[in-house]
């Protein structure tokens, strides 16, 4: 039975030169890098709290636009509210004034009644 010990390494050359054998490494390091950087991301912006079930959190972000949103956590519950021209009037009390120092930082000084 000869016949069946012929010589014909075809496919251990192709597996050698197979330029998509190195697809499956970059993927699993991609996933490795994102989920790498969304660590970072949290602990640069201090948002570990997010994980926590009985913690409370409070984020107000504004776009480029001037529109803000108003992001609130209360125990496993995550509400965000976009907050208008129109939803910003009414009728409000003065607490007091806000200060920015010169290093950047802002003090607040409340009203004295």
């Amino acid at each position: 039975m000869k016949y069946f010990h012929h010589k014909q390494n075809r496919g251990s050359g192709l597996s050698d030169n197979d330029p998509l054998t190195g697809v499956a490494n970059l993927f699993d390091l991609g996933l490795v890098f994102i989920v790498g950087l969304l660590l970072a991301l949290f602990g640069a912006f201090h948002l570990e709290d997010l994980f926590l079930e009985d913690s409370e959190l409070t984020i107000i972000k504004r776009s480029a636009s001037g529109e803000m949103e108003i992001i609130t956590k209360k125990g496993k519950k995550i509400e965000a509210m976009k907050v208008t021209k129109e939803k910003a009037k009414g009728m409000g009390e003065r607490l007091g004034t806000a200060y920015r120092l010169a290093d950047g930082s802002m003090v607040y000084v409340p009203e004295t009644q």
